[in-house]
């Protein structure tokens, strides 16, 4: 088979044969249909000093690894110590690229923290992941492929929709009669958009791009919970009568430039309610600053989220296959993985792309 790997000290991935990988005993063998490309992939290539980069990867290849994090695929082969019925040969199944290692001895897999389990298995994140015509895979990383979800989309939802849904429910707990401000509405925001209002939660939203505010407001979103491009988050919110009332809650997703996210923290503090929260779903920024005093006295909390549980993507395909939310994805060759990679970078794919092997 063919892959994209990324060779230790190499920047660049390398379009590589090598052999399919062996069927494990208490797993699968799976042939992808659809690769997710998300932007921590760029990062993924230039950072090399995790511990898992270096400790585990696969068999003896000690310094290069399958690339891809976002996947789906179809079961070619079943592992002989596998029980669960609900799989046989040719389901399509989603994958979770951090399944966990199950153990109930593991720190995080017993805390219900399996995304965060160091022992298990990392696909695309310093070990073998999606983007390659097969990949080996455990049980626990293998959902069920609901009617009607096409395979680019459900390699889309196990990131960059889960991760969302994730971290509305699972971590900010928002509720249905709550408000929420949404900064940006690009692959990990527009999803979060629409997972906000299937809550049934106020969200007012605020993006650069016209093109953006267009696309919310085509989902429902009402124009005077729209912040014009150009115009000051904070005057909005004070002509509006939102700042002290209505803003509970505050969803922070994506990046910017330093001075521009700095900025945003300014706004992010100035309009948040007391009491509210900001959850933050990665930036680009590794540091960013936040005026403590005005975090102690309106008494916020800041919440950091990482990745989706398995039940979590459990819900998001359901959600999916009613319609309740729609993922925005367009399609690419696994072949023009690193142009594909830089077009993302420079902003030039609209939302969500995920790849396709010729074999497909």
């Amino acid at each position: 088979m063919h892959a994209w790997r990324k060779h230790k000290g190499n920047p660049s991935p390398i379009w590589e044969e090598l052999p399919i990988p062996s069927t494990p005993v208490n797993g699968f063998l799976v042939k992808l249909l659809a690769s997710g490309v998300c932007h921590s992939d760029q990062p993924l290539l230039d950072i090399e000093d995790r511990p898992q980069f270096s400790e585990k990867y696969t068999l003896s290849k000690v310094d290069f690894f399958s690339q891809g994090h976002e996947g789906c695929g179809e079961i070619i082969q079943i592992g002989e110590e596998v029980t669960d019925k609900r799989f046989k040969l040719g389901d399509r199944v989603a994958l979770l690229a951090v399944p966990g290692c199950g153990l109930v001895t593991c720190s995080e897999c017993s805390r219900d923290l399996a995304q965060l389990c160091p022992a298990g298995m990392h696909h695309g994140i310093g070990q073998d992941g999606f983007y390659a015509e097969y990949v080996a895979v455990n049980v626990r990383a293998a959902i069920p492929l609901p009617d009607g979800v096409e395979p680019a989309v459900a390699a889309v939802a196990t990131d960059a929709v889960t991760t969302a849904y994730h971290g509305i429910t699972r971590r900010a707990e928002v509720k249905k009669e709550e408000t929420t401000f949404l900064f940006g509405l690009g692959g990990l925001g527009f999803n979060a958009l629409q997972i906000v209002r299937a809550i049934g939660a106020r969200v007012i939203v605020s993006d650069l791009r016209q093109e953006k505010l267009d696309a919310a407001q085509k989902l429902g979103v009402p124009a005077e919970d729209i912040v014009p491009v150009g115009k000051s988050v904070q005057d909005f919110v004070k002509e509006n009568g939102l700042q002290g009332r209505l803003i509970p809650y505050l969803n922070l997703w994506g990046a910017t430039r330093l001075t521009r996210m700095r900025n945003r923290l300014v706004t992010i503090l100035a309009i948040l309610r007391p009491g509210g929260k900001i959850l933050c779903v990665g930036t680009l920024d590794l540091i960013n600053g936040l005026d403590m005093k005005i975090g102690i006295r309106k008494r916020l909390s800041i919440i950091f989220t990482y990745g989706g549980q398995y039940r979590d993507l459990v819900e998001v395909l359901d959600l999916i296959a009613k319609g309740v939310i729609q993922p925005q994805v367009e399609l690419g060759k696994l072949q023009d993985f690193p142009r594909v990679l830089k077009e993302l970078g420079e902003g030039n794919i609209k939302d969500r792309i995920a790849l396709v092997s010729d074999l497909v």
